[in-house]
């Protein structure tokens, strides 16, 4: 179990800083493009900030607002309630606040920047098909990511997979309307390839990244409930129901413990296609928790 965190944490770091190297790389050729590559990357570096700023104080209360989630308390939702706060306790975190959605697709998802201002929600879907041990496999495994600041980490991701796409844009624009005539040739086709492969390297990063915390948020939580099962087949009642959710959208896809598109979104043949899913198979993940079992 400590050998899968251990492993998750180096791979989402590692990822994150490749994504960080291509948006600082893009700003230097836009600045290079304009005759001050310096200026290019401090205009790179300011725009992240904006958007990460944003996204940091507001980015919760837009997912949940978008999944029309509702939130409840002891008196309206008393298991759901009650197990979030056994989890907490046992976790050391402060308790959070606890939304329920109104969707029949089972899934569930942890949102806010810091365990101080973290919320869990899930859908009444979700409460209508799991018992007792499997919803508390679900919870201990959002908890999981509030407790590894996966929300944060996942935001500064996103962010940096949206700069990169802007920034690629305007480079293509650059390089296509002319630019800084003072660019060496060997530099401007750099740029131009750079321009054009960044966005989708940025995605593919972007979705290795949320595979990757979901891996880890699986063997965070099973370690917190210490029966990896729960979660195992929890996991399969969800794969197994494959209903997408009635507000999926992709900007929140990768905050859910299940792709909100159906589980059938990740069930993608071959190697290649599965590179574009922003969750794991569940049948891998449901291998890698019995195997924590053992």
């Amino acid at each position: 179990m400590y050998a899968d965190i251990s492993r998750n944490k180096r791979q989402s770091v590692f990822l994150i800083a490749v994504c960080s190297a291509v948006f600082i790389g893009l700003g230097w050729l836009l600045g290079a493009y304009a005759g001050d590559p310096s200026f290019g990357i401090i205009l790179a570096t300011m725009f992240a900030t904006g958007m990460a700023l944003f996204s940091y104080f507001a980015g919760d209360k837009v997912a949940l607002a978008s999944s029309g989630a509702r939130e409840v308390d002891m008196r309206t939702a008393p298991e759901v309630y009650r197990l979030v706060e056994n989890l907490a306790i046992t976790a050391g975190l402060p308790m959070p606040k606890v939304y329920v959605i109104n969707d029949p697709s089972p899934n569930a998802f942890a949102t806010g920047r810091d365990p101080k201002h973290a919320s869990v929600a899930v859908t009444t879907g979700l409460l209508g098909i799991l018992d007792r041990t499997e919803l508390e496999g679900v919870l201990a495994h959002e908890l999981a990511h509030v407790g590894n600041y996966d929300i944060r980490f996942m935001t500064l991701a996103a962010v940096l997979v949206g700069g990169i796409m802007l920034l690629a844009d305007v480079l293509l624009r650059s390089a296509f309307g002319g630019g800084d005539k003072r660019v060496p040739p060997a530099l401007a086709l750099i740029g131009l390839v750079l321009a054009i492969l960044s966005p989708l390297i940025a995605q593919l990063l972007k979705l290795a990244v949320s595979r990757s915390r979901e891996y880890l948020a699986d063997a965070s939580g099973a370690l917190l409930t210490r029966y990896p099962e729960g979660l195992a087949r929890a996991l399969e009642k969800i794969a197994a129901h494959g209903q997408p959710m009635q507000k999926a959208n992709h900007a929140t896809a990768h905050l859910f413990i299940s792709n909100p598109f159906g589980a059938r979104a990740d069930k993608k043949p071959g190697r290649f296609a599965q590179l574009f899913s922003t969750h794991p198979p569940a049948e891998d993940r449901v291998a890698r928790l019995r195997k924590m079992g053992v």
